[in-house]
């Protein structure tokens, strides 16, 4: 009797560095018209654990129109399209980890247990050396009121984690870093 020979597994590949060939997007970074009421640039850098810039990364954000409505037939309360609003986009990061996303505010979306969600965008994290992306949110300072009670944020153990997830307000929109790593690392979650 032979024996057949022992195949190992095929290693893991990361999902950079080779972004800019496979996950171009044609709106690029504007999930809505730079002439729609309300925009406002998103702007951050991604950081890797010691606090350097990752400058290969990819962005890529989605959200709710200002009425807190996804142009999606998954949308429950029937999508339609918001003028001017995508809600998609994608952005790479730059030689010092920068990035930017021209948008507008999102709605209050529901939390499928008769209240809702605070006004968020959600971001996914593409970068090399990561075996799959990370996903996270942004929400905004300037909403206390619907930050204090919305349910994502409160399932979070501590202050310092909730504090990961908001954007702070600029001249030209807001500010949000990401950290992959480390002391200020970002709050990530798991999707099924």
């Amino acid at each position: 009797m032979t024996s057949r020979p022992r195949v190992g597994l095929t290693p893991s590949q990361t999902v950079g560095p080779y972004l800019s060939i496979g996950l171009t997007w044609d709106d690029g970074v504007y999930a809505a018209d730079p002439a729609a009421t309300g925009g406002f640039w998103l702007r951050g850098r991604l950081l890797d654990g010691a606090g350097g810039a990752v400058s290969d990364g990819l962005i890529e954000s989605w959200q709710a129109d200002p009425d807190g409505r996804f142009d999606s037939p998954e949308d429950p309360r029937g999508g339609r399209p918001f003028p001017g609003v995508r809600g998609y986009a994608r952005a790479f990061t730059d030689a010092e980890g920068g990035f930017e996303i021209f948008t507008v505010k999102p709605g209050a979306v529901p939390d499928g247990a008769d209240g809702s969600q605070a006004p968020h965008i959600d971001l996914s994290v593409f970068a090399r050396g990561m075996l799959d992306r990370v996903i996270t949110r942004v929400y905004f300072a300037d909403e206390p009121a619907a930050n204090a009670v919305d349910p994502v944020l409160r399932l979070l153990p501590t202050d310092a984690a909730r504090a990961t997830l908001i954007a702070a307000r600029t001249a030209e929109g807001y500010r949000f870093d990401i950290h992959l790593q480390g002391d200020d690392e970002t709050v990530f979650f798991a999707l099924r």
